[in-house]
């Protein structure tokens, strides 16, 4: 199992994407946070945006989707070029339904979790994700503090994986730095998302590979 880097374009400069993704060709994906200013109180970019994105992009794109009803609209970001989408377990009404469309259509399924939300009613239902996102922040706006209560959570989603025998990845989303990363890592997480520890070096793709050397050595 390899630790992989997904920057998050939040921290972007959005009048700039076209080059800020260029920043990040290094990267394994490009991690993008869809809003709607009702599942959180922010509000990012839409469908008609995302799909531009995908075309431009010189990696893969995560989609994850802050949305209410994603099982209404969370195809549709398959459908636009998405690698991986990722919805929220909060919202969606029938999340095995959901990942299976997500899958038919040609897109890994994810499903994501509040800090507070537990992982246990997912861990019977692995064999129907591809990824299970646990939040290290409350979702919504980048730049928070890594929450070290989330680092057990991630643990017992790596232990259930790892008895179950299935390819899951565990990703991991907010305060991912350079100080936070090994923590992560140890724990059980393989997918990592940072926004300003990426898009606040001076040097994109050198920050990026420091983070994934600090996140291979503690990988289990």
């Amino acid at each position: 199992m390899s630790a992989l880097i997904a920057p998050s374009i939040l921290s972007a400069d959005f009048m700039n994407l076209e080059s800020e993704l260029r920043r990040i060709a290094d990267a394994d994906f490009a991690h993008v946070d869809v809003m709607d200013n009702h599942f959180v109180p922010n509000l990012t970019l839409g469908l008609p945006v995302f799909e531009r994105l995908t075309k431009v992009s010189p990696v893969p794109v995560d989609a994850h989707l802050m949305i209410e009803d994603p099982d209404r609209w969370a195809p549709a970001y398959a459908e636009a070029g998405a690698a991986s989408v990722t919805f929220h377990a909060e919202a969606a009404r029938a999340p095995v339904r959901l990942a299976r469309e997500l899958r038919r259509l040609g897109s890994r399924a994810g499903v994501a979790l509040r800090p507070a939300t537990p992982v246990e009613p997912f861990l019977d239902l692995l064999a129907e994700v591809d990824m299970i996102l646990v939040m290290t922040v409350e979702p919504g706006f980048g730049g928070q503090s890594f929450i070290e209560g989330t680092l057990p959570k991630i643990r017992r989603a790596r232990r259930a994986i790892g008895e179950s025998g299935l390819d899951v990845w565990v990703q991991v989303d907010g305060g991912i730095s350079r100080d936070t990363i090994d923590r992560a890592a140890d724990a059980g997480a393989n997918v990592f998302v940072a926004g300003s520890a990426v898009y606040g070096a001076d040097d994109a793709s050198a920050e990026i590979a420091t983070l994934r050397d600090l996140a291979s050595v503690h990988l289990h």
